[in-house]
């Protein structure tokens, strides 16, 4: 489908579209959408957007030059991932827990953390982040804008800082950021937060199926 007809397409739904009903609905149609639903990136503005699932269809296009995005549903977990402790201090990332995605309006990678203001942004060093690509080919399936690398410092049992790094889509980051800003408590997060950090987690092991970053062997 092209960008216009898609367009045109939303043009015409907007027209003829119902009085917005109470609850859920979508932001484009404003037909009502169930509490799981999917949603799609406006790239000038970064938002979000509630979508019923024919508006959505009409983004799926990752290649298609339009204003929104889909965003897909797609976890990736990549147990080879190599990253060091120096790696991380490279990146100027301040905290152990960040999420990176290719912002194509910018033409840019771009890193943001979870804290208690919500996302903050990370400036990131490109050479570095080049490097860490390098020696993990595989986080190049990566799309743009939509899904993102989510990357976490977990502590190993010789006490070093290791690093789990998932594919996830873009509005699952800002579900966790959403998480990280309701149960955060004084300086460090408190228990809450860091219990909310774990339950978030272990949803996207039980959604990811295993992709490999490293290389080949």
């Amino acid at each position: 489908m092209t960008g216009r007809s898609s367009l045109g397409t939303l043009r015409r739904i907007s027209t003829t579209r119902p009085a917005a009903p109470a609850g859920e609905r979508c932001e484009m149609c404003a037909a009502p959408v169930a509490d799981e639903h999917q949603h799609v990136v406006d790239l000038s503005s970064r938002s979000l957007m509630c979508t019923c699932r024919p508006c959505y269809l009409l983004f799926t296009d990752q290649q298609a030059e339009m204003r929104y995005r889909a965003v897909p549903d797609r976890y990736l977990a990549f147990p080879d991932f190599g990253l060091g402790s120096s790696d991380w201090e490279d990146l100027q990332i301040p905290v152990g827990l960040a999420f990176l995605f290719e912002n194509s309006v910018q033409e840019r990678v771009v890193a943001f953390y979870p804290s208690p203001a919500g996302a903050t942004e990370s400036e990131l060093p490109l050479s570095t982040w080049q490097r860490v690509l390098e020696a993990n080919p595989g986080l190049d399936t990566v799309l743009p804008d939509v899904e993102a690398l989510l990357i976490r410092a977990v502590p190993r049992a010789d006490g070093a800082d290791g690093f789990s790094c998932h594919l996830v889509p873009i509005d699952a980051c800002y579900e966790l950021v959403g998480r990280m800003r309701m149960t955060w408590r004084g300086f460090d997060g408190g228990q809450e937060a860091r219990a909310a950090l774990d339950e978030f987690f272990a949803m996207v092991d039980a959604r990811s199926r295993p992709g490999r970053a490293g290389h080949g062997r």
